[in-house]
């Protein structure tokens, strides 16, 4: 039985909303969030109304990311001032960060807790309440493995599940490691048993989690340790679609390829970070691979997997690039014909090795060139989409991933490739997101595809029945996730922030 912390009468309940900035992780750390509120007794706040508590989980990815916390919780300062019983916290990576600084500048805030110790959160609150001050508790190692807490999941049919937290990589751009510490890997039997409970709630796709995902195992000396649980997730009954982000090109082996190609439900999508493609630039961020190895690992990818559809990070204007560097990368992704890339122009992060580099590069020089990498990655990607036209794909049904839907009468999904899929309705009267359809690409655009024929066959599922049990629930509609990053929806697996692959 779950004792209630979250009011200060025994009528009143407190109600709850979590903004998340950053990469997947934080999204899974907000489930974890809500989950551990709702069972302390708060309910989540319905839209558009002031929640009692409000909780910012924060990134430290990009050069703004403070100034981007500091104007959000200036908006609730007024809000604060007339109800002082509002309680703000702040947690994530920011909080992990700039801990000291945190309540200097925004002294309304009631709770700063960092990255290991999100567990606390209903106890600090509570203990803010009671004692009318700032909580600060940082710790610097994991407390409890995420997993472990409660969840408030926004999906009925697709979840994360955490293989591993932290990273032992010492990337110049990344302050990750500092944040979250080495790696903490699960063991084998705690995770398949995690999938099992999501499969038996009606959860039929999963992706696997991990900072540096293909590395899991090295805590407890297997190798092959990433491989086999791939295989073992095809032995799950039930488990139709399972994904993982994010690896790393270094350690990425041919036996995850194998697992990949031979697991029926391993989908045939790879998430692979780039960087750089000049092995120069590779080597000041001490990322442990250069292009010849990332072009191979593409090459048996698509080797083993024909229609496998890859992705990928790439920074732009990193201290010291030249237009050399710059078109060494431009040639990778020719060569490796990506159906999308998460791009970003690098921004100092303080406290990482490389904001202390010479070199920097003026931003009219990184800006053009952003330019000329974006028009080439959409001009590859429209032609691999193209490619998919007059195609028979089975989508899983997505839930608020087509903005136009309403207005093209057309509903969302997204193919085993992880492409995202807008199809014509007729034949599918009554499908539900969860549901699968099989439907025939009639059309492509550079960032999703078009299925304008009626709808081929459905198949309606144990994940469709559970979205539509959670609408017979009086339950306050999902509050929207700002990644601070371009998203391909939720819950569709969110490719890594560059610090994060």
């Amino acid at each position: 039985m779950t004792t209630s912390i979250a009011s200060g009468s025994a009528s009143a309940v407190r109600t709850y909303e979590v903004r998340t900035y950053g990469c997947q992780m934080n999204v899974h750390d907000s489930e974890r969030l809500s989950g551990l509120l709702e069972d302390a007794g708060y309910l989540k706040a319905t839209e558009g109304a002031q929640a009692d508590v409000v909780v910012f989980n924060t990134c430290a990815v990009r050069e703004n990311a403070d100034n981007k916390l500091y104007g959000n919780l200036s908006h609730l300062a007024p809000i604060k001032q007339a109800n002082p019983d509002l309680q703000i916290a702040v947690g994530g990576c920011l909080a992990q960060k700039d801990r000291a600084t945190i309540t200097e500048k925004a002294p309304y805030v009631d709770v700063v807790f960092g990255t290991h110790n999100i567990g606390s959160l209903p106890v600090l609150l509570e203990r803010a309440r009671v004692q009318e001050e700032a909580q600060v508790e940082i710790l610097e190692s994991l407390e409890v493995f995420p997993s472990t807490l409660p969840t408030k999941r926004e999906s009925a049919y697709a979840a994360w599940v955490s293989v591993s937290v932290g990273c032992n990589n010492t990337c110049t751009f990344c302050i990750v490691p500092s944040l979250r510490g080495k790696e903490k890997d699960r063991r084998p039997g705690e995770i398949l048993a995690e999938i099992e409970a999501l499969v038996a709630e009606g959860v039929t796709e999963v992706t696997l989690l991990g900072q540096n995902v293909n590395a899991y195992g090295v805590e407890f000396g297997d190798r092959q340790a990433f491989s086999k649980l791939l295989r073992a997730c095809g032995e799950i009954e039930g488990l139709e679609r399972v994904r993982f982000t994010s690896p790393h090109p270094a350690e990425f082996t041919d036996d995850v390829i194998e697992a990949m190609a031979e697991t029926p439900n391993v989908m045939p999508s790879l998430h692979m970070p780039l960087q750089s493609g000049s092995d120069r630039v590779l080597k000041a961020m001490r990322r442990s691979y250069r292009s010849t190895k990332f072009l191979g690992i593409i090459e048996r990818v698509r080797a083993a997997i024909p229609h496998a559809a890859i992705t990928t990070d790439i920074i732009v204007g990193f201290p010291g690039e030249t237009e050399e560097d710059f078109q060494g990368t431009l040639d990778v992704v020719r060569e490796s014909r990506f159906a999308s890339a998460f791009t970003f122009q690098y921004s100092k992060r303080p406290g990482t090795p490389a904001a202390d580099l010479p070199d920097q590069i003026s931003p009219e020089v990184v800006k053009d060139r952003y330019g000329r990498l974006v028009d080439l990655v959409n001009e590859i990607a429209y032609e691999e989409n193209k490619k998919n036209v007059g195609r028979t794909l089975e989508l899983m049904v997505a839930e608020g991933e087509g903005r136009k839907d309403a207005e093209t009468h057309r509903l969302s999904g997204r193919a085993p490739d992880n492409r995202l899929v807008h199809f014509n309705v007729a034949g599918a009267e009554g499908v539900r997101p969860g549901d699968m359809v099989k439907v025939e690409i009639t059309y492509a655009a550079p960032h999703h595809l078009v299925a304008d024929n009626p709808v081929l066959e459905v198949r309606r599922t144990r994940s469709g029945d559970a979205w539509e049990a959670r609408q017979g629930r009086p339950e306050p509609e999902a509050a929207s996730v700002g990644l601070g990053m371009p998203s391909v929806g939720v819950p569709a697996p969110l490719p890594a922030a560059p610090t994060c692959g």
